[in-house]
């Protein structure tokens, strides 16, 4: 037929640019199918994370690498769902933690007994407060850290951003933090 796209989105049969799919009809389907999407998503996470900004910061910048809960990504970045809240139960361990984000790391690394070799960027761009609060959303919303461990603060970032370093040395110094904490 003449005039007709043969390919791309459509509603009721009809291209998505026709004035059918601006009706006012379309418009409550996109609005009931939206909240379907958002009740499934919400339902199979039903607790609302702890550090909110954390998670949006995460997510977008984070995830691609790391996926959304954490898990990691075998072919490429390791799970964020093991060390972090032993890490923030210690000194060192927190410094490693604030290091890894502001000087990125790289090199072999092994976590669950499965290796990585990646480069992960270092988050300059993003502010002290930013980066904790993303730190945070790790250790207790996705590590589930006990409530006995404190919240990693702005200051702590600050710190270390005083001290920049190569990712080679996050690295290093990570292995003399799994060393003291025995894993």
């Amino acid at each position: 037929m003449r005039g007709r796209p043969t390919g791309g989105a459509t509603f009721r049969g009809r291209p998505t640019g026709s004035p059918a799919c601006r009706s006012p009809a379309y418009r409550r389907w996109l609005v009931a199918t939206s909240a379907v999407i958002w009740a499934t998503a919400a339902a199979a996470d039903p607790t609302p994370p702890q550090y909110p900004a954390g998670a949006t910061t995460f997510q977008a910048n984070c995830a691609v690498c790391h996926q959304a809960k954490g898990t990691g990504n075998p072919a490429l970045a390791p799970p964020l769902t093991t060390y972090p809240a032993r890490y923030a139960a210690n000194p060192e361990g927190r410094k490693q933690l604030a290091m890894t984000l502001i000087n990125g790391m790289y090199g072999k690394i092994e976590v669950e007994q499965k290796s990585f070799d990646f480069r992960m960027p270092e988050f300059t761009q993003f502010d002290d407060a930013t980066l904790a609060t993303v730190l945070n959303f790790i250790i207790f919303d996705l590590d589930r850290a006990g409530d006995d461990t404190k919240p990693i603060t702005a200051e702590e970032i600050a710190a270390e951003r005083a001290h920049p370093t190569d990712g080679a040395a996050v690295r290093a110094h990570r292995d003399k933090v799994l060393a003291a904490l025995g894993l």
